[in-house]
């Protein structure tokens, strides 16, 4: 069995840091997918992406709850925070990066790869070689140096031991303020509740929920609520038709689902201000949108660090960048072939 990597306080604080990284890094490839569909069309893959978003939003408050409980301090605000994209996402698997592009059956099979579940084939193979690539891994192991994870599950499966062993050897673990915790009062996404963490038992409740919605361990279609899990979502949009339940993994049916791929806004896959003439509106508007999500990351980082008043008005911020997207996605991006312009997701002081 591989020897654990998560020996103390301070390491269980650096994995969570990388977790909270993780959770966050979907975000903007969701977005931009969401944001590129004409409006009036595609309300089907329009609405399913958008509740992975708001759910992707709940995992992130769960490992913010679990870093307040134990004392550490969410910071969605420091250098390496977002990701340069293209980035892999090193849940075991390298064989894709995420990019930033227009909903598409690419965009889909990244969407579905991030989301597969994955369970290590033994266990001593949750920590593999995380190799000598150049590409930026997001989660490679905080503690343990050129090694990263067989799945996203067994990084979550990694940190839930990693509590029961720190929990037994230093009884005052769990010390963190309550008042620093945020409650369902203060957030509802429809699919699934918030936990209140303030013990080893809701610590391990959290994180297994997150990792049970889409990044899971667990290849069933739903759930513990009964939720489709998030991966399950996106293969309808490739199968064609809903699940119902009793379905086979790839044999859904439901209601059919068509997705009109030409609906679409063909956004530059992962754009960066480099692509942009300096000078132009195009250009000025990337930098206004940069500067708008880094103020939506500091308002996340201020509900996580005791203002959990203030996460209903971030998830909701987290919509109004539509007036962004669609001033760079609706138009074209000059010298680009016909394709358009996106928000690059480059913060300063944040993005590597």
């Amino acid at each position: 069995m591989t020897a654990s990597t998560i020996d103390n306080r301070d390491d269980l604080i650096s994995y969570l840091h990388a977790a909270m990284a993780l959770e966050h890094a979907t975000i903007p490839p969701y977005l931009t997918a969401y944001y590129s569909i004409r409006s009036t069309t595609n309300s089907d893959a329009a609405h399913i992406i958008r509740v992975v978003a708001v759910e992707e939003m709940l995992h992130l408050t769960l490992v913010a709850n679990v870093l307040n409980a134990i004392g550490g301090k969410p910071d969605l605000t420091g250098p390496g925070f977002v990701p340069s994209y293209p980035a892999y996402l090193p849940d075991g698997e390298d064989d894709f990066t995420v990019d930033l592009r227009s909903l598409s059956p690419e965009a889909v099979e990244t969407f579905c790869k991030i989301e597969r579940p994955r369970r290590a084939p033994g266990s001593g193979e949750r920590l593999l070689s995380a190799g000598d690539g150049a590409s930026p891994l997001l989660v490679t192991s905080p503690t343990a140096e050129k090694l990263r994870f067989y799945s996203i599950g067994e990084f979550y499966a990694e940190i839930i031991e990693g509590l029961g062993k720190v929990a037994a050897d230093e009884p005052g673990l769990f010390c963190g303020s309550a008042d620093r915790q945020v409650g369902r009062e203060y957030f509802y996404s429809g699919g699934g509740e918030v936990t209140v963490v303030s013990d080893l038992d809701s610590a391990c409740r959290a994180l297994s929920f997150i990792a049970d919605q889409g990044e899971g361990l667990d290849s069933g279609l739903y759930n513990a609520e009964g939720e489709l899990a998030h991966y399950h979502r996106f293969r309808q949009l490739q199968l064609g038709r809903y699940y119902e339940v009793g379905d086979a993994p790839d044999a859904p049916s439901g209601a059919a689902l068509s997705v009109a791929w030409d609906q679409v806004y063909p956004v530059k896959v992962s754009a960066r201000l480099a692509d942009y003439p300096e000078g132009s509106e195009l250009v000025a508007v990337a930098r206004e949108f940069n500067a708008d999500y880094a103020a939506f990351l500091a308002l996340l980082t201020r509900a996580f660090n005791g203002r959990p008043d203030l996460l209903q008005e971030a998830v909701r911020g987290m919509f109004r960048l539509r007036d962004g997207f669609n001033r760079l996605i609706c138009n074209p991006l000059p010298g680009s072939e016909g394709l358009h312009a996106a928000p690059t997701f480059e913060i300063p002081g944040v993005t590597p």
